[in-house]
């Protein structure tokens, strides 16, 4: 008796519960009926408590599990409700999350306690309350409140007893599935957000270990070419164009990071520039010139030289900048200090400078002028996969981690012969903006 009149309670406060067709959101069995929340359930919020009354652990007798929005908060012990009920959360940002509560509890005042009063089935009516998704009917304020008066009109299908229990019992069944699928599915999701990268850098890597083109006996052998650069460096020498640089160690077996095809070379990135690999100066700014400063953010995260972030150089300084440190057309830039910054490389174009401007690099930039007979763009590729790489190779602290000149010059280079370099160029000019598109797409 005492659940009916309950009940009867509850649908004498609901005015206007009549439902309209057009209110129905999908048709429902004919077994079945559409029902206003507040018809068949008993909705009360809890009961305001301080929070110096709330233990997180149960240290006494007669102290009762604490409910609130977001759930169990700790345990409480001057009040409790016995039985089973269905909760949901009213206030910030887990409104209407739907909780279960068996035995004697406590609710907040953050807490909506649903009494189904043992004419529906309690786990049926968590069930279906989450799918209602109630936090749509909060207040949309910067602390959302869930009102049991807005609750309480809100349109549920309601099934026999019978069938509630049946549908409880295939959720049930179906849950370890459910939540099997959402494991493997968070775990395709993760590997479609890494493959696109993965795809890069393997292709980078077989990009620089001779396996992305056939080798073909007509490029003739990197030895031949290695000649060439020497040779054109002993005339720049001559001709006072380069400094005759300190030679570097021969490189020993021991040192060779990976094996390369028989028609390679391996030498140090210092053996195939035209210029000596060093960072530039701190220079002196100024508002307004004609003069710019290449600075590490120009080398922009995105991939692509961005000249507009370049700040001017005061131009009384420039007798400290002789010719050769003017940057020129398809110099590498390589970002030189910095967590997260140190080892990015990109190419510096003319087609960067539309203005045509004199630009000089700051000292956090180290500029690398490979010889024309190289192909840059497959210098920049292979600098690129090293990236990880050199970025070990930093020394000093965490924030402020610096990459030596030195360390630059020793860099071990695989070198192909130059029209196996165009070929790779090319290859990875086809294959990786695919995987950029991929990226930007996302994999389904």
């Amino acid at each position: 008796l005492s659940a009916i009149w309950g009940l009867f309670c509850t649908v004498r406060t609901i005015w206007g519960s009549s439902i309209t067709r057009e209110e129905k959101p999908f048709d429902i069995p004919k077994s079945w009926k559409w029902v206003r929340i507040g018809e068949i359930f008993g909705l009360q919020a809890g009961k305001n408590i301080k929070s110096a009354n709330i233990s997180e652990e149960k240290t006494e007798r007669n102290v009762y599990k604490c409910f609130g929005g977001n759930g169990i908060r700790g345990f409480v012990s001057n009040y409790n409700r016995k039985g089973h009920f269905a909760l949901i959360g009213r206030q910030g940002t887990l409104c209407g999350n739907i909780n279960v509560a068996n035995g004697n509890f406590y609710a907040t005042e953050h807490a909506v306690v649903v009494d189904h009063y043992n004419i529906t089935d309690v786990l049926w009516c968590g069930w279906f309350l989450k799918a209602l998704n109630l936090n749509q009917y909060a207040t949309a304020t910067a602390q959302p409140g869930l009102a049991v008066s807005n609750i309480v009109k809100v349109l549920i299908p309601l099934p026999p007893l019978a069938e509630q229990k049946r549908i409880v019992a295939k959720i049930e069944e179906l849950l370890p599935y459910i939540d099997r699928y959402e494991k493997a599915w968070s775990k395709l999701e993760q590997l479609n957000k890494r493959f696109p990268e993965d795809m890069k850098k393997s292709l980078l890597q077989y990009a620089i270990e001779g396996k992305l083109v056939e080798q073909q006996p007509e490029d003739g052998t990197a030895e031949e070419l290695f000649q060439k650069i020497k040779e054109e460096k002993q005339r720049l020498i001559r001709e006072k164009k380069i400094k005759k640089e300190k030679p570097l160690p021969e490189i020993t077996d021991n040192e060779k990071l990976f094996d390369i095809p028989g028609s390679w070379k391996w030498c140090r990135l210092d053996d195939i520039v035209v210029k000596t690999i060093k960072r530039g100066k701190s220079p002196t700014y100024t508002a307004k010139s004609n003069t710019l400063v290449f600075a590490q953010k120009c080398n922009t995260k995105l991939g692509y030289i961005d000249l507009s972030l370049a700040q001017c150089l005061n131009e009384t300084k420039l007798s400290k900048y002789p010719e050769e440190e003017f940057m020129v057309n398809n110099d590498i830039v390589l970002n030189s200090t910095g967590n997260g910054t140190l080892g990015r490389v990109g190419i510096y174009r003319n087609s960067d400078n539309p203005k045509g401007y004199p630009v000089v690099p700051d000292s956090h930039v180290t500029i690398i002028r490979a010889s024309n007979l190289i192909c840059v763009e497959y210098v920049f590729y292979s600098l690129k996969y090293y990236q990880p790489y050199m970025e070990k190779l930093g020394s000093g602290s965490t924030n402020q981690t610096e990459l030596s000149a030195g360390t630059v010059k020793a860099l071990l280079f695989p070198l192909p012969p130059l029209a196996e370099q165009k070929r790779i160029v090319e290859k990875l000019e086809q294959l990786l903006p695919l995987c950029d598109r991929l990226n930007k797409k996302g994999i389904r």
